[in-house]
């Protein structure tokens, strides 16, 4: 069976477990599971901490998971992401009071405070700059208050929280992260079982971003049509009882999808529609 690690709490594990249930993998019904076995999909399910999974699958243990880019990146682990997903994202970035520095060149001699230290410590020595490091398990932007560290590092959303310790973000970004799913850097490429995960991850993608809409349209205006709505490949185009008349189906990116229907209603389409796509293989 194909072992596969997913996030047992936080941020990441309910749209890992839902974007897995649409791929059609059983999911647990108890939070309290450590283990399930989807034997229908030669699949085993470890749900594990964040943190630990590129541990597992760095190791060997494990054949792929699901993480975060920071989380990843953070563990040292010998593990690579083979697929970004698309959700739980976020921004890393560094944080002081005001007139403390103004970017990371600033820092020699100073102290960062972090849930993430290897991430910083790596970041710190990408730039050549001598500063330590200070490992914090979060609320790390009351440090600085503390006097444990002049400069924190952390995730970043709004800012908000930051603002109101009285901080603000400096330099430019660390990282931005994006739940992944990762696989060991010694693994092989053409393991079948992986290759049939992907295809089924990345069919979900495609069905979040895309809807199929159907539409009718006169002949001589389909070509100004298609051009709104090529489609992945091209435009299914059938004719309809009524000559003169054709009804074409293609899907188009679900962002811009009202927009397009306005502007084939302004053609001449009628009978505009779109549907979901509940998974697709390209």
């Amino acid at each position: 069976m194909l072992r596969i690690a997913v996030p047992n709490k936080g941020s990441l594990s309910e749209p890992a477990s839902a974007m897995l249930h649409e791929a059609g993998y059983r999911q647990r019904k108890d939070r309290r599971e450590l283990v399930l076995v989807d034997a229908e999909n030669e699949v085993e399910f470890f749900f594990l901490r964040p943190r630990d999974i590129a541990v597992y699958v760095g190791s060997g243990k494990l054949d792929i998971g699901i993480t975060g880019r920071d989380l990843l990146l953070d563990s040292g682990s010998p593990a690579e992401e083979i697929l970004q997903l698309g959700f739980a994202g976020s921004t890393f970035r560094y944080a002081t009071r005001p007139g403390t520095a103004k970017d990371v060149s600033e820092f020699g001699g100073m102290t960062i405070a972090t849930s993430f230290a290897g991430l910083v410590t790596q970041h710190l020595a990408d730039n050549g700059v001598d500063a330590s490091v200070v490992h914090l398990d979060g609320a790390v932007e009351t440090a600085i208050q503390l006097g444990v560290a002049q400069i924190i590092a952390d995730v970043v959303e709004t800012g908000t929280t930051l603002r109101n310790a009285g901080l603000e973000i400096i330099g430019e970004p660390i990282l931005k992260s994006e739940a992944v799913v990762i696989r060991g850097t010694g693994a092989p490429d053409d393991d079948p079982k992986v290759r049939q995960f992907l295809r089924r991850m990345q069919g979900v993608l495609v069905a979040r971003r895309y809807v199929m809409m159907d539409y009718d349209i006169r002949v001589e205006h389909v070509e100004k049509a298609v051009d709104l709505t090529p489609g992945l490949e091209s435009p299914t185009v059938s004719p309809l009882h009524h000559e003169g008349w054709v009804a074409v189906r293609s899907m188009v990116p679900s962002k811009d999808a009202q927009r397009i229907m306005d502007e084939l209603y302004d053609l001449g389409a009628r009978a505009i529609l779109t549907t979901g796509i509940h998974a697709c293989r390209l």
